[in-house]
């Protein structure tokens, strides 16, 4: 039987490879970016746009994407769990774990069959998860080098007293 850890790793892997799939190509961005300030008051223009940017790799695309999200939803617009689902696409992205779950959980709230809030907010914990196991390794294994230095140090230190 599988640990719930594993299966949080199993979709935290299928979310990343779905990802690697939906970079936006900058030809596409260019046109929507384009459209968008032809038209700007045109939410849905804005919001294709803000949703390209939110797959995008590249920092400042994506919190301008979650800027953009944010104030879709903020003025009323009709789309709002797909604009809180880019916003939450591109924290995750980000690496803002805590923030991506945070927006999926105020979805699953509200709409507990969207798959898509789950899949993300599961991966976003296993992805957290992940990081702190790294950051614990990478503590135990300073740690361990630090005492290997201290102990060669003293070594070195009390051979130079005879």
């Amino acid at each position: 039987m599988r640990t719930s850890k594993a299966m949080q790793r199993d979709v935290k892997q299928q979310l990343d490879e779905k990802l690697s799939f939906a970079i936006p190509p900058p030809s596409l961005l260019e046109d929507l970016a384009t459209q968008c300030t032809s038209n700007p008051n045109n939410h849905d223009v804005t919001f294709q746009y803000a949703f390209a940017l939110s797959k995008s790799r590249d920092v400042s695309e994506l919190k301008y994407s979650i800027s953009m999200l944010n104030s879709l939803v903020k003025s009323g617009y009709e789309h709002q769990v797909d604009c809180m689902i880019g916003a939450a696409t591109a924290h995750y992205l980000l690496k803002q774990y805590d923030s991506a779950r945070s927006v999926c959980e105020a979805i699953l709230r509200n709409r507990p069959e969207n798959g898509l809030a789950a899949e993300l907010h599961t991966a976003s914990i296993a992805a957290r998860e992940e990081e702190e196991e790294r950051k614990a390794k990478n503590i135990a294994v300073g740690g361990t080098v630090a005492v290997a230095a201290v102990g060669l140090a003293l070594l070195l230190g009390g051979g130079k007293k005879r």
